[in-house]
């Protein structure tokens, strides 16, 4: 019996490149910078997996997501010619992570979602950054399971087999809610239930991957109100 849903965040539930490249072109225009704000979010985006690799492969000690944001972007503020930018810029820009906004269907979906199920993430994403993006994206969740609880990023099984664990419940009975196949792979192989959502747009014109379901989860669902209606609520 499911008794609890985990969601994945950035990508699933919300968009993060059309909001980061937003909020690049209002700090554009309002600072007189030119830069191709499309660009820096993708390459921001593409140093995501390898810096924390360098965590999950024991090559360098913990380091929470805010840190690791924060040194990609350092590394790719140059490449943008983009080096003159404050300190205090800098900050605000890895603080824009926290600020994300949902998917269209998303809070309609987890409302609905919330009425049969507890409701929660499982995200790399830090405590502070997910609660601050609840707050601002107006997303109801019960509990919030973040790689800051554990140490570790997914997909170690630390994080699938933690979460159900402080849920005081089987790992047969939590489902993962995510956009990407490697994800609902990882937690299908620690027990959990697993559902596909697909966001094609997630990575704009450099997506290759999660188009679609890539084997055969429990549930297929074109958004959050579908899964929704799938699941009964």
């Amino acid at each position: 019996m499911i008794e609890a849903l985990l969601f994945d965040v950035f990508g699933t539930v919300v968009d993060w490149r059309t909001s980061l490249i937003r909020r690049f072109e209002r700090f554009g225009r309002e600072n007189g910078v030119p830069a191709d704000w499309a660009a820096l979010a993708d390459d921001w985006r593409g140093e995501y997996d390898p810096a924390m690799k360098a965590v999950r492969d024991g090559q360098r000690p913990w380091t929470s997501l805010e840190h690791l944001h924060r040194e990609s972007l350092d590394k790719l503020l140059p490449r943008h010619s983009l080096n003159g930018l404050s300190e205090a810029q800098r900050q605000e820009f890895v603080l824009g992570w926290h600020f994300l906004d949902a998917w269209p269907d998303t809070v309609a979906g987890l409302n609905r979602l919330k009425k049969k199920y507890i409701i929660g993430t499982l995200s790399n994403g830090g405590v502070r950054l997910l609660t601050d993006m609840a707050k601002f994206a107006g997303l109801p969740w019960d509990v919030i399971f973040s790689s800051d609880n554990f140490r570790c990023y997914k997909p170690a099984a630390e994080v699938y087999l933690g979460a159900a664990q402080l849920l005081d419940t089987a790992p047969q009975n939590v489902m993962l809610v995510a956009a990407h196949n490697y994800d609902l792979a990882a937690a299908r192989g620690h027990g959990y239930k697993t559902a596909f959502v697909a966001r094609a747009g997630e990575y704009g014109p450099r997506q290759s991957r999660d188009f679609k379901a890539e084997s055969d989860w429990e549930f297929v669902a074109k958004d959050f109100e579908d899964l929704a209606s799938q699941l009964g609520t």
